[in-house]
């Protein structure tokens, strides 16, 4: 402990000790640390990254404005509303969403749910889960033109609209940066509050600024206490602590090191209490550092197994909720036993997660140090938004996506893959079937290598458990890492994981799953609906992973989907024997 902060267990890194030890020290000779407080741009890569670093100084600033959340938390309080629809993308979505899996919902106050699907039913679930005359609404978007967050409000404001009329402004709520799109917009249409975030601070590391604490003073969270665990974190990883015992720098050099020595799949085992916190995670460390061919892979969710289901890629992250009932410590004893490095976090209560906000924040902008990388943009974000861009653009011309052809269909299940990969994969299936393209896919994972599944379904516990399924399979099978979590269902993984799938290094092997939705919905002003741009940003995520030369396949399943999940799942079972 560091002035009450838990600074986590270092002592089973195993083979990566001696390295971590002496990368240490080489930090703390440097004086890096204070070189990153001072925002010196040359401890990365000497571009735009002290543009970047708002974030350093967001806590003691929102302790010193904590009336405007106040209000915010009071105002949804009194007038009665039952529900909160957060409607988001990546740094501005998943913070709230880790808040409500952490904490539930809080007497009195509306329950808070989060939007981050473009996938038709999704939308369909949350709007029958509300109700639309009591449900206040919170635009979540930095630049206020992120695709997504655009379309859902243009949905939901006509929804309410034909609801309550004229008032539906004062249903809504803006949190954006200042002078954005957005912000112009809720002006006009009247929406009920205006909050800003701060221009020099990402996305990614905005949970602490308004796009986090203003969802969470609504839903009723002590907002104050959250701030005040996140000011004892920064306390404890300022300048002044050696690098020895500051948390943020050890956390960072760990991962750092671990990434250049090869284990660089940074796998998170978390308590029941504060699972939520891997979907946060996920986006910080795989955006911030999947780049220029290098990445921490995070893998979330995968169920603890023994050890000999894991190779010499992983680093273990043991995120222990000591309030929590937790039956995962003989497992990670286990691990450690075998000869795996892992770092143990123990976290007093939940609201020592503003604390846990801040130290991977501030692990990762040292973890990118290490790695010899920005970790404050995202190029290949950028990509995907631009390959799905041009085809919504198409289709507001012509009224259709360009058409496509599968490699092979059978068993109620369309393959598609582009050229290349369809070459390979017909080079190296035993069989002209699904299984055996499948077997053959399957079959292109190496030592070191991972196995990410992009999943374009509705997320709902149904698919998540088929998909879980099947990746434990894989994982089992083949000794390799896989990765779905809660960022395994598109498209929210393209504003956070999907950076590392394509800029970082080429060591994945990808299922993308598809369907065809059994009822689509409009997007109001639009020609095209949710479904039209759900399939456009699939084949532009699909596209763009070709164009980065990874290993890629494409199953496409008919509109049962939990049934063409059981039926894949079959067919990858026959392709792991």
């Amino acid at each position: 402990m560091i002035g009450g902060v838990p600074a986590g267990n270092f002592n089973g890194l195993a083979d990566l000790a001696s390295d971590v030890d002496q990368a240490l020290k080489e930090w703390q000779d440097a004086d890096k640390t204070h070189r990153l407080w001072e925002r010196d741009a040359t401890l990365w890569s000497g571009g735009d990254e002290a543009s970047w670093l708002g974030w350093l100084g967001i806590v003691e600033d929102q302790l010193a404005h904590l009336e405007p959340l106040f209000s915010a938390a009071e105002a949804a309080r009194v007038e009665g509303f039952s529900h909160m629809l957060l409607l988001g993308m990546g740094g501005s979505s998943l913070c709230p969403e880790v808040l409500k899996m952490t904490f539930g919902t809080v007497d009195d106050h509306p329950e808070l749910f989060v939007l981050d699907s473009t996938d038709p039913a999704q939308v369909k679930t949350f709007e029958d889960k509300i109700d639309l005359e009591r449900t206040v609404f919170v635009i979540s978007s930095k630049s206020g033109t992120t695709l997504e967050p655009n379309i859902f409000l243009q949905y939901f404001f006509e929804r309410v609209r034909e609801a309550v009329g004229e008032e539906a402004g004062s249903r809504f709520v803006a949190v954006t940066d200042p002078g954005s799109q957005l912000q112009h917009l809720a002006v006009r249409d009247n929406f009920r509050y205006v909050f800003h975030g701060i221009p020099d601070i990402g996305g990614r590391y905005s949970a602490l600024s308004d796009f986090g604490m203003v969802p969470a003073a609504a839903m009723g969270l002590d907002v104050e206490h959250l701030l005040l665990s996140a000011r004892g974190m920064v306390q404890a990883c300022s300048a002044a602590v050696h690098a020895d015992e500051n948390p943020g720098v050890r956390l960072g050099v760990t991962l750092g090191v671990a990434g250049v020595l090869g284990r660089n799949k940074v796998t998170l085992i978390s308590s029941p209490g504060v699972r939520g916190l891997g979907a946060w995670l996920e986006q910080l460390l795989a955006e911030s550092t999947g780049k220029e061919g290098v990445a921490l892979i995070p893998v979330d969710r995968e169920e603890l197994g023994p050890p000999e289901c894991y190779g010499n890629d992983r680093l273990f992250v043991y995120l222990r909720l000591l309030d929590d009932n937790d039956d995962q410590g003989d497992g990670i004893v286990r691990l450690e036993a075998a000869g795996q490095p892992v770092v143990r976090i123990d976290i007093p209560d939940r609201y020592a997660l503003g604390g846990e906000l801040f130290r991977w924040e501030f692990a990762t902008a040292v973890a990118g140090s290490i790695l010899g990388i920005n970790p404050f943009n995202q190029p290949d974000v950028d990509a995907s938004k631009i390959a799905t861009r041009a085809l919504t653009d198409d289709y507001e011309k012509s009224g259709t996506l360009p058409s496509e052809e599968p490699i092979l269909r059978g068993d109620g299940i369309e393959l598609f893959a582009d050229e290349r990969n369809a070459d390979e994969l017909a080079r190296e299936a035993r069989e002209d079937s699904v299984a055996g393209y499948l077997r053959a896919h399957i079959g292109r994972l190496e030592p070191g290598d991972y196995f990410g599944i992009l999943a374009y379904v509705e997320m709902n516990d149904e698919h998540e458990s088929r998909l879980q399924d099947i990746r434990h399979r894989v994982r089992d099978s083949r000794r390799v890492a896989t990765c779905l979590g809660c960022l395994g269902f598109g498209p929210r993984f393209l504003h956070s994981t999907g950076q590392a799938y394509k800029g970082g290094p080429n060591t994945g092997v990808f299922l993308q799953i598809t369907c065809d939705d059994v009822a689509d919905l409009p997007v109001p002003g639009r020609a095209y609906s949710f479904g039209v741009v759900k399939a456009a940003q699939a084949r532009g995520d699909f596209d763009v992973l070709a164009e980065r030369g990874r290993r890629a396949l494409r199953v496409h399943l008919g509109a049962d989907v939990a049934a063409g999940l059981d039926r894949l799942r079959e067919l990858i079972e026959e392709a792991l024997t």
